[in-house]
């Protein structure tokens, strides 16, 4: 699960009421909501908070390395607050749904050095796709 509220906490980040209830919105396990999810989320519960708040918001946060983004259907970027946990992210082809999910093995180190072709490699993105028990049972 992600602790993102204690995260910020720890960094001594001003939580002002808006930047709260984004982390509220965001914090949990397999949470990967687009910024109007999390607008929408934030005001029922603080209704007065404006989408220009959470956009910078959530720029905050993805600099601050607390939340990162994640785009896995070329559309509306996602974000997730388990930025401190290596994973990758499965994807319903049918409905969307993501889940965070921890295979065994390193990927950056199961690339040979003949297919690195003299890169640095740093960081390796691995979505695996498939229909969630919802869609295959619908």
């Amino acid at each position: 699960m992600s602790d993102l509220l204690e995260r910020l906490r720890g960094r001594g980040w001003r939580l002002t009421a808006q930047r709260r209830v984004v982390a509220e919105v965001l914090d949990g396990e397999h949470v990967h909501l687009t910024a109007d999810e999390v607008h929408a989320r934030a005001a029922a519960k603080l209704p007065e908070i404006s989408r220009a708040t959470v956009y910078n918001t959530l720029g905050e946060l993805v600099s601050l390395g607390e939340v990162i983004e994640v785009s896995t259907d070329r559309r509306a970027m996602r974000y997730d607050p388990n930025a401190h946990r290596s994973h990758q992210h499965l994807v319903c082809a049918r409905c969307g749904t993501i889940r965070d999910v921890h295979p065994s093995g390193d990927p950056l180190r199961d690339l040979p050095d003949a297919e690195r072709f003299g890169f640095s490699v740093s960081d390796v993105e691995i979505t695996y796709r498939g229909v969630c028990p919802s869609c295959a049972s619908g």
